[in-house]
């Protein structure tokens, strides 16, 4: 469990996001990616990353990617909490975390999703 106040690392891929009024932090470890392999039944990260680039996510899809994120990054937090979580934004809010946190992961630390307003 990270310290509260922890600032992301972006070379480690973690961003930040404001979950249930606390700032928090994402990663998609090694761990992370593995357990998001088997929710999406890909044989590979090349598969997972081919997967998420088609950008036709569901809202299940969101809440495994931001459980998955969060849990590598120290936080308990279930895939069933997520889906009742507060975040930031509201759904578009949502759609930058998780752009921001695969952006961290497969496009590397420079790489970031700015929200716009809808």
């Amino acid at each position: 469990m990270r310290a509260a106040g922890a600032r992301a690392n972006r070379r480690r891929g973690e961003i930040e996001a404001v979950i249930d009024g606390e700032q928090r932090i994402l990663c998609l470890t090694l761990g992370a990616l593995a357990e998001l392999e088997t929710a999406f039944s890909t044989d590979n990260l090349v598969g997972l990353a081919e997967r998420f680039s088609r950008g036709q996510l569901k809202a299940a899809d969101m809440i495994r990617i931001i459980g998955a994120g969060l849990r590598g990054g120290g936080n308990l937090y279930s895939d069933q909490e997520v889906a009742e979580a507060s975040i930031d934004g509201g759904i578009a809010g949502c759609a930058v975390v998780v752009g921001n946190l695969l952006a961290a992961t497969f496009i590397g630390e420079s790489a970031e999703i700015a929200a716009r307003p809808l």
